[in-house]
């Protein structure tokens, strides 16, 4: 089995790298800092690891990443590259927030539409794309991020009955955490009001859904209760919640 994973030189990604070579799964590691996956190919033990270093945001680079490995036979596809940026949607800096559209939605979808018509060729591959539990509401003072989650969440969604329609083998899945400690946090210049998970248990958490076929996967219960109730509070009233609970993590 093969696994290739973007965003593969911290954080959750280099968690699943690290768990699915635990599990025997040979490994291609796709990041900007050559340095990072470099030194975690040097960690891993006992699987075959291949360093890919690119920019995902570039839709030429993901172009090319597909043209390199596509012969590969490829088993499993983690689309986990991606980053946030906080502050009013009337403040934060155009060209960051193009780039993190082109990161986290363009990327994920030209990868997806790829690697998934030779999955469905075969009949054969898992596809695990990395969302947020920002993928199931609004976002004021983190805007763009929890708008480019929820394409996520609802392109997986999609996909999966298409596939699910067709008895189609194929497995598609989409993790949708909640705080993770992880890198992000200094990127998008946040403080989460409540404790993250750890990197680790999200990534354990994740792999373990995906090969089970799962669609939707949240780690942790807190966050399960918390988008179960959710649904029962009003769109306006949950708009001032979260600007609320928002404004408190950038004021940390």
């Amino acid at each position: 089995m093969k696994a290739l994973i973007t965003g593969a030189s911290s954080g959750i990604g280099r968690d699943m790298a690290r768990y699915l070579a635990q599990k025997g799964f040979d490994l291609i590691l796709v990041a900007r800092r050559e340095d990072r996956i470099k030194e975690l190919q040097k960690e891993l033990s006992g699987v075959s690891v291949r360093c890919i270093t690119t920019d995902v945001g570039r839709v030429e680079d993901c172009l090319a990443l597909y043209e390199t490995v596509k012969d590969d036979q490829i088993d499993m596809l983690i689309n986990n590259a991606g980053f946030g940026l906080a502050g009013e949607f009337v403040r934060t800096d155009m060209d960051t927030e193009l780039n993190m559209i082109d990161v986290n939605v363009r990327a994920v979808h030209i990868l997806t539409k790829l690697f998934l018509r030779d999955f469905v060729a075969r009949d054969h591959g898992i596809i695990l794309n990395v969302a947020s539990s920002a993928g199931f509401m609004p976002g004021p003072l983190l805007s763009t991020y929890y708008a480019t989650k929820n394409y996520v969440l609802r392109l997986s969604e999609a996909i999966y009955e298409e596939l699910r329609r067709k008895g189609s083998k194929v497995k598609i899945s989409v993790l949708c955490p909640g705080p993770v400690n992880t890198e992000f946090n200094q990127v998008a210049k946040v403080k989460f009001a409540v404790d993250g998970i750890s990197s680790e248990f999200c990534a354990h958490t994740a792999i373990d859904g995906a090969l089970k076929g799962k669609l939707i996967i949240i780690p942790g219960g807190m966050m399960k209760a918390g988008l179960f109730f959710r649904r029962f509070v009003p769109e306006k009233t949950l708009l001032k919640l979260a600007y609320g609970f928002q404004r408190r993590k950038n004021e940390k």
